[in-house]
């Protein structure tokens, strides 16, 4: 029994849309699965989001102490600085004349303290 042309066309075109369908239905299937793993997917980078977000806010809070403490330092150097300048300028230098006299003399204080200690232990 043979086919006629249109009965060979239906049947090519029945074996089509067989075909068509069975792609489609996988298709969906897929697409359905990977619609689920997106929502997985978008809820895991809103935590991250979030996360993300509160360690931005610490990181900021942490920078803002880091600025006053560098700023507390620079104010210190600064008056480090000053107190240097004024004692060498102001006691170091002009005392410097005296310090020929007062080695000797603080040397000699100390021998005697030394000894005068020895003898109260010894």
């Amino acid at each position: 029994m043979p086919l006629t042309l249109n009965q060979f066309l239906l049947l090519v075109l029945t074996l089509t849309a067989v075909v068509v369908a069975v792609f489609l239905i996988r298709f969906l299937t897929q697409l359905r699965s990977a619609a689920a793993e997106g929502e997985k997917t978008m809820a895991e980078v809103r935590k991250l989001v979030a996360n993300l977000s509160e360690l931005d806010g610490v990181i900021k809070e942490r920078v803002a102490e880091l600025g006053e403490l560098m700023e507390a330092s620079r104010r210190t150097a600064s008056h480090m600085a000053d107190a240097s300048f004024l004692l060498t300028t102001r006691v170091l230098n002009p005392g410097s004349r005296y310090w020929r006299l007062l080695f000797p003399i603080a040397a000699f204080m100390w021998r005697k303290f030394k000894k005068r200690k020895e003898n109260k232990d010894g």
